[in-house]
């Protein structure tokens, strides 16, 4: 009977197919990529493909899921968790492509598809999620789990697509479950129009200048580069400087001019709020914010960040709220010793008004050359990209896992930007794919990130194809890409995605690379930022492009301490922003303002980090990560994952530092699990104990009263 039913969906997937041949002719997602990895052809790739590919996709994996959901043989884990986990092949080969392009090289086609498809993809989420009979399996093997000789992995796939369930509304009411879909697809078509808004205001907020005596202080190579940045906008002998994706715009670092300062630092903080008829994303922040403490109320929960947290590792609010709480006395005491450091630094230059947020990044770069004999355009030339890459990331990824990277040329590109390298492992055998895209412009959005192509599973048999993805502003044609020590940790950060991707090793798709709590996840890629900062990977990078000389170790010194100023300023900033991002998602749906600046104004009263002179960093209406981004109520995140980091770090520098003993044993127990074991556990089997918290106050370089 299972064989005929086989047969028999066989026929329907062929006839469905059938019924547009033209779909499957030239549409290079209906079968796997022929490339190595099954990496993406985007020489075959259209904007046109995605569509047919998407409906299709959707289609086939629900029928998948039908036939799962109607076996009329008793459940078991092969024909249907295993099943699900096999399930869906065409639409998620096409959604990880699309996701990549819609985020990294846009244009008016891919938004379209983007607009259209957000609220599609979250109904047929829940058609997966929602489907009763399909459900009443999972629950049968959920309670026989101990009985069914699997192993831990397997028990936890099994845990995991149960939660899955019941966190999707699995056991709501009919009723409940129709508002619960109308929920899902209104807050997905919101966060893909929050995005799209997003890319527009980099285009909107960008300040133009005329006279290029205004851009005095910056380097002659970042004025060429903001010329052609004009030009490109069709704004000829003229001057453009683009925004950042924080607050703060690390180029008021440089500009002598105060009033420009100003300028560009308002055209960054006052982003989405509709000024002057410009794109107003604060209806948007308003309408998730109830949407989401609905959802979450439909299940249960008193609140959003309630059902959040609670598959997270801190597990709550209350244990953030107490571990940040606990961090903002020693923060706000550090942030007012920089602050008198440089007020005092202004009435020297003759400024004799009150500190503002536009003065704080210029003035905290006169006292850091001061304090620490440093000048931005000193230390810029001993990190040119390229060396940065080959000789300071893959440098100390090589020391550390033994694996290599070697570049090739022949594998299509999204972008000619872009770089691709086959990752070896220490044995020679090959890994994966790595892709670097590592320049900002119009096609993307801001910030920095990794994505999966192709996720390793040994249950699919593939290997993964991992993409690294920046946004360093870039250097004049002809120029090389000298870049600021910043964007050299950025990268190893990233660089700590790729491997935990890189670096899979599970049976299950669930459990790949990065699939772990949101509060775990980046904990790794915290981790390999200190290896920039190693003196022997530092020694073999930091080497000035035009004489081959080494960083002198005086500056090099200089360099390293001077991290730890302004950590007062980058915490507080930081703390701001979590804690606007709880608030949100601690309301009940029936609590939500109509103020969106005043309610992050009372937010931050509240906690005590209300200095307008350190605004958060980011604003509600173009903080992406909570309201496109997937962190809501998670964006503690960064700073949780940061205990684990510098505790990891500290314990392995205890243990001989920089050593391919110590990367290995990081590997075996973190990196090459994924999500196949509770992450505090492997964590605690990697370092024998419980993390200690000590170790990041160090890394910070906050002294604590």
């Amino acid at each position: 009977m299972k064989q005929l039913s086989l047969i028999l969906f066989g026929l329907i997937i062929i006839m469905t197919a059938c019924k547009n041949p033209s779909r499957t002719s030239d549409n290079p997602f209906y079968s796997a990529s022929s490339l190595p990895f099954e990496a993406p052809d985007f020489d075959a790739i259209e904007n046109d493909h995605f569509r047919d590919a998407f409906l299709d996709g959707m289609e086939y994996q629900l029928e998948e899921i039908e036939e799962i959901a109607s076996n009329s043989e008793d459940p078991t884990f092969d024909n249907t968790i295993i099943a699900m986990e096999r399930s869906g092949e065409l639409l998620n080969r096409t959604r990880s492509v699309f996701s990549n392009l819609s985020s990294a090289h846009t244009n008016e086609q891919i938004q379209q598809l983007q607009s259209e498809f957000a609220p599609l993809f979250a109904a047929h989420s829940d058609n997966i999620w929602l489907n009763q009979d399909l459900f009443e399996r999972v629950v049968i093997l959920y309670e026989r789990k101990d009985e069914l000789n699997l192993d831990n992995a397997s028990i936890k796939l099994i845990e995991d697509t149960h939660r899955n369930f019941v966190r999707a509304g699995a056991m709501l009411t009919d009723d409940e479950q129709s508002r619960m879909r109308e929920i899902n697809e209104r807050i997905s078509s919101l966060t893909t129009q929050f995005q799209e808004n997003l890319l527009a205001l980099t285009r909107e907020r960008a300040v133009v200048i005329e006279d290029v005596d205004r851009l005095d202080g910056l380097s002659a190579d970042r004025i060429a580069a903001a010329q052609e940045a004009a030009e490109k906008r069709g704004h000829e002998g003229m001057y453009l400087l683009n925004i950042s994706n924080t607050t703060r715009v690390p180029i008021l670092s440089s500009l002598n001019d105060r009033q420009l300062r100003r300028e560009v630092w308002e055209a960054s903080a006052n982003r989405g709020i509709g000024e002057d008829g410009g794109i107003d994303n604060r209806p948007i922040v308003l309408e998730l914010a109830e949407l989401r403490a609905e959802r979450a109320e439909l299940l249960g929960y008193d609140n959003y960040a309630l059902f959040a947290l609670e598959p997270q590792t801190a597990q709550s609010p209350d244990n953030v709220l107490s571990m940040l709480s606990d961090l903002i006395p020693a923060v706000v005491s550090n942030t007012e010793a920089e602050a008198e450091l440089i007020t005092q630094m202004m009435r020297e230059d003759g400024i004799d008004d009150e500190l503002q947020a536009w003065d704080w990044e210029y003035y905290a770069e006169k006292v850091r050359k001061a304090e620490y004999d440093i000048d931005d355009s000193e230390v810029r030339p001993y990190f040119e990209l390229n060396r940065v890459l080959e000789d300071g990331v893959f440098y100390a990824m090589n020391r550390l896992y033994g694996i290599s990277f070697e570049e090739r040329f022949d594998l299509p590109l999204y972008h000619p930007e872009v770089r691709t390298f086959n990752v070896y492992d220490h044995d020679g055998s090959q890994l994966g794919l790595f892709y670097a895209d590592y320049f900002s412009r119009d096609s993307k959005r801001g910030g920095a990130w990794m994505n999966s192509f192709v996720s390793q599973s040994h249950l699919l048999g593939q290997q993964p194809v991992i993409v690294n993805v920046l946004n360093i502003t870039p250097p004049a044609e002809g120029e090389p890409a000298l870049i600021s020590f910043s964007n050299v940790t950025t990268m190893f950060h990233e660089m700590g995605h790729a491997v935990h991707g890189l670096f899979s090793d599970v049976e299950y798709p669930s459990h790949s690379g990065t699939s772990v709590p949101r509060d775990y996840v980046e904990f790794p890629s915290t981790f390999e930022e200190d290896w920039a900062i190693h003196p022997e990977v530092l020694q073999n990078y930091a080497i000035h492009h035009e004489t081959g000389e080494q960083i002198p170790q005086d500056l090099l010194d200089r360099v390293i301490a001077a991290r730890d100023f302004n950590q007062g300023f980058d915490t507080y900033e930081y703390l701001g922003a979590t804690l606007v991002d709880m608030e949100w998602h601690l309301l009940a749906s029936n609590k939500i303002p109509t103020d969106v600046e005043a309610f992050e104004d009372e937010s931050l009263e509240k906690h005590n980090l209300d200095w307008h002179v350190v605004p958060p960093r980011y604003k509600s209406p173009y903080f992406s990560h909570i309201f496109s981004g997937g962190y809501s109520a998670n964006y503690y995140a960064y700073i949780w994952s940061e205990i684990l980091a510098a505790d990891a770090f500290a314990f392995m520098r205890e243990a001989g530092g920089l050593t391919r003993e110590n990367g290995d044993h990081y590997r075996a127990n973190i990196l090459s699990r994924g999500g196949s074991e509770d992450a505090m556990t492997l964590y605690r089997q990697y370092r024998g104990g419980e993390p200690d918290v000590t170790h990041l106050v160090t890394r910070r370089g906050l002294s604590v009263d």
